[in-house]
């Protein structure tokens, strides 16, 4: 089964069942400061989530575009990529555990015709600190569709230390299956909603020695334990908690929220145990083997890498809120997966010039019927994919000269050279110089000196400590972020509300002082400040600012009301709204408007909230106007 038949087939099923098909986000996510990216389905609904009525009802499906940045490190183990497409169906407070378990075994065995003894799933331990039973509903659910399929199911726990133990049923704790944009139930902020899951996974058989002494030889194989032999393809969340001051408590409307890995089912499908040798893979790989003159199999790994962060760094420039590559935020990450590429491009020997942006095409053709956004913004990726590309070659000349400054203040014997983790993280963090090529400087220099390179244990341990380091420096981040980013989202206060409102304004006092052509790039609220990104090429002067300032605060003067309306998107369009069309024809969506009938201030596809009027938001003051990113500036604001 190719994955263009799988989408189409899980689509088809979910919809013959009553729900709705929506389009993917953005990966770009709007008004959510816990993340940079859209990292699964969940996030651009958790409005609905929450009680707020969506436009099409209470059963939803969808394909979503997601990245996660912490699976970097992860890629070239068979499974493991930064961009994939998540598959989800939603009951926004109407069916629950029964149905969606029920029906997600009838997609897996009748539609995927996947064989039931290869399947197996995990569900919540329980927590008696948070109040939290065992999911003991889930397990006679599973027990029973089991036992349909000629399969009597046994119940384990912790698995993870006597192993498979012949169960067909296991408990894991919080951290395995609960779920929650934040993680487990202790990082989750007052606020943020979240659930007990129950996860299916495929049996291959096998464990996966993809590397010699393998860190699971030795350890008892569970579920869970990440040798390779099982992987999981779907996640079946029930979201029916919120975190509160005095503890976890029912939200009003219980929730069920599936995510199904595409890449890993259709390696399933295709008969792989490894997600890149598929259709949504192979052409990628081909070329690389074309421009590198090498086979994959002998070289999986920078393949994989390469593979994997250009299609990742496409999807995010290709977003109709393309990030370019930059140093802060989203253009970081967009960078560091370039570079990487690079780096690995190296690594096998690429010679030709601009060969990032051949693999670019590639990805493009292979995606653009499905998302066409990709050949819509096919100059902004190719442009940046080649800026980036120069640079990335002057970072390379001002590593090596910072690295030689090292060498010539090490006064010891450069036989047996080595340099510390500390320098190592400096040179990569500060100068973006990878650790690979650190090495290779290092192995060089010894060698001039009539020693030999580093032993590959002293390189692993070097590599090791080096990881650490990483990982302290994102431990610091995360910590900086959650301080800055108190609130978020699911602050739905009268504050948060009010910003939001105040983002439209914003907006539309923007296009009145620097012109129609004026798009909106992202925004980002919290109970303090929103933060508003928009396409424009010149620093703003401070009588445009003034300006702006003055337009926003007439018309909180004036204390229009904000409404709202549920119309198709043709007809949203044919109005005049603006905003990011993610949606595609025949959709319902919101417009939120500004004003009175035939007047309006503002008219945006919008999910909301917002305040009930514009009397209500304040004063309106910028605090600061900067760039963003190439041709974006962004601005800063509070209402006093």
């Amino acid at each position: 089964m190719s994955s263009e038949e799988l989408r189409k087939k899980f689509l088809k099923f979910f919809e013959e069942r009553g729900h709705k098909i929506i389009s993917s986000a953005s990966l770009i996510p709007e008004n959510d400061p816990t993340t940079l990216f859209t990292s699964s389905g969940m996030q651009p609904l958790v409005p609905y989530l929450m009680g707020e009525p969506h436009p099409l009802g209470k059963r939803l499906v969808d394909i979503q575009k997601s990245f996660r940045a912490e699976d970097i490190e992860e890629v070239g183990d068979n499974r493991h990529t930064t961009f994939f497409e998540m598959m989800g169906n939603w009951s926004l407070g109407d069916y629950f555990k029964k149905e969606q378990l029920n029906w997600l075994f009838e997609f897996l065995i009748e539609e995927l015709k996947l064989n039931p003894q290869k399947l197996y799933v995990s569900v919540f331990r329980g927590n008696k600190e948070i109040g939290i039973e065992r999911d003991l509903e889930s397990v006679e659910i599973w027990k029973d569709i089991f036992k349909k399929n000629g399969i009597e199911a046994k119940d384990v726990d912790f698995a993870e230390k006597k192993g498979i133990d012949n169960g067909r049923i296991f408990y894991y704790d919080e951290s395995k299956n609960w779920w929650s944009r934040s993680g487990a139930p202790n990082e989750m902020p007052i606020g943020e909603i979240g659930g007990p899951d129950s996860e299916v996974f495929y049996d291959f058989g096998e464990e996966l020695k993809r590397h010699e002494n393998s860190k699971y030889k030795n350890q008892p194989c569970h579920i869970n334990c990440g040798c390779g032999r099982f992987v999981e393809i779907g996640n079946s969340v029930f979201i029916e908690f919120i975190n509160t001051n005095k503890g976890f408590k029912p939200l009003p409307q219980k929730n069920v929220d599936f995510g199904g890995g595409l890449e890993r089912l259709v390696a399933i499908l295709q008969g792989e145990k490894n997600i890149f040798k598929t259709d949504l893979f192979i052409d990628i790989l081909k070329k690389i083997e074309m421009l590198s003159g090498l086979k994959y199999e002998n070289n999986m790994l920078p393949f994989e890498v390469i593979a994997d962060h250009l299609r990742a760094a496409t999807f995010i420039m290709g977003d109709d809120k393309g990030v370019a590559p930059s140093n802060v935020s989203q253009g970081y990450v967009v960078r560091r997966l370039i570079r990487r590429a690079i780096r690995y491009g190296q690594q096998i020997e690429i010679k030709q010039d601009l060969w990032i942006q051949e693999i670019a095409q590639v990805i493009i053709d292979k995606y653009k019927s499905v998302y066409p956004e990709l050949e819509r913004n096919a100059k902004f990726i190719m442009d940046n994919l080649a800026n980036e590309g120069i640079k990335f070659e002057k970072t390379l000349e001002k590593g090596l000269k910072e690295l030689e400054k090292l060498f010539d203040n090490y006064k010891g014997n450069f036989k047996n050279f080595v340099l510390d983790e500390k320098s190592l993280f400096n040179l990569y963090q500060t100068y973006g110089f990878p650790f690979e090529l650190s090495i290779e400087e290092i192995n060089r220099k010894r060698v001039q000196a009539g020693g030999t390179p580093m032993s590959k244990e002293t390189e692993g341990n070097l590599l090791k400590l080096f990881r650490e380091e990483i990982k302290k420096h994102q431990e610091l981040s995360r910590t900086a972020a959650a301080g800055k980013f108190r609130g978020g989202l699911l602050d739905t206060s009268f504050k948060t509300r009010s910003l939001h409102t105040a983002c439209h304004l914003l907006g539309a006092a923007l296009r009145q002082v620097l012109g129609e052509g004026v798009r909106q790039k992202g925004s980002n609220i919290t109970a303090e400040r929103l933060r508003f990104d928009f396409s424009y090429p010149e620093k703003l002067t401070n009588e445009q600012i003034k300006k702006v300032e003055e337009i926003v605060n007439e018309i909180i003067k004036n204390n229009l009301p904000v409404s709202f309306k549920e119309i198709p998107l043709k007809e949203a369009k044919e109005e005049g709204a603006i905003g990011v069309f993610e949606s595609k024809y025949g959709e319902k969506v919101k417009v939120y408007m500004i004003g009175k009938e035939d007047e309006w201030v503002s008219k945006e596809i919008c999910g909301g909230p917002h305040a009930k009027s514009t009397g209500e938001l304040g004063h309106f003051k910028i605090i600061k106007e900067e760039s963003s990113s190439a041709g974006v500036r962004r601005i800063k604001a509070i209402l006093e």
